[in-house]
């Protein structure tokens, strides 16, 4: 679907030392210089393997030092440069083929910090959500007249009774309702069941009516989804309460 329009179906290299070298990079070789010429050699190398090998080592902690804290901190710090970048985007309809891929390679970042792995097993993904970036052009609507586009789009999940709605604002208000399929923690394959043109009239919707949706990012306040068709949706909760129709 996904989310369906309801109104459109450094590794370190260790050093040679040059026999008899006197180079000031290694002061230490000077230390060896009454040894034979072989020896010295030998000695110098393992030595320099040595100090090789603890540089090493001290390298490894100190870069995972950084990884062990830096996780909460640059999930927020990639929210915040996500959410300003796409506030200027009128959701994605004035985004560029250069603005969609700098908002989906930021969408990767924050992926793979998901705090939340297996997404539907989470209750954290009930509720409205508010779409707030797309790509999908069938949602934008962008091949009509901005006076008869929706202003903005929603879409409700429950998982106990794995039931989605979609919904748009005026001027069309339209609506449709799907029963979810788990295909796995994180993807759902989805059904659509009834549209409601006006927001009043129910429609059934047809057999081809479907499509599958992965949660790819999952916190308390954001969501970051993809379709089978290929298209972002990032959105923000609203109303954790909402229930979807059964």
């Amino acid at each position: 679907m996904a989310f369906s329009s309801p109104s459109s179906l450094s590794t370190l290299a260790v050093p040679t030392l040059i026999q008899n070298s006197t180079s000031t990079l290694f002061p230490l070789q000077r230390l060896l210089l009454h040894s034979s010429t072989n020896n010295t050699s030998i000695r110098t190398n393992e030595l320099s393997l040595k100090i090789t090998t603890h540089s090493e080592k001290w390298r490894a902690g100190v870069s995972f030092i950084p990884s062990f804290f830096k996780t909460k901190k640059d999930v927020k710090a990639l929210k915040e440069e996500l959410l300003e970048a796409i506030s200027l985007l009128d959701r994605g309809a004035d985004a560029t083929p250069e603005d969609q891929e700098r908002i989906d390679k930021m969408a990767k970042e924050l992926e793979a910090l998901s705090p939340v792995k297996e997404t539907l097993k989470s209750d954290l993904l009930n509720g409205k959500w508010e779409l707030i970036y797309t790509t999908s052009t069938s949602i934008l609507q962008t091949q009509r007249p901005k006076f008869l586009r929706s202003k903005v789009n929603y879409q409700a999940i429950n998982v106990d009774t794995l039931r989605a709605q979609n919904m748009e604002s005026g001027p069309f208000f339209n609506q449709v309702t799907a029963d979810l399929k788990p295909l796995n923690a994180r993807k759902v394959a989805v059904k659509f069941d009834y549209f409601k043109i006006l927001g009043l009239i129910p429609v059934k919707a047809p057999d081809r009516a479907a499509g599958e949706l992965e949660i790819t990012y999952l916190d308390e306040d954001l969501r970051i989804s993809r379709g089978d068709k290929g298209n972002l949706f990032i959105l923000q909760m609203i109303d954790r309460s909402y229930r979807v129709p059964v």
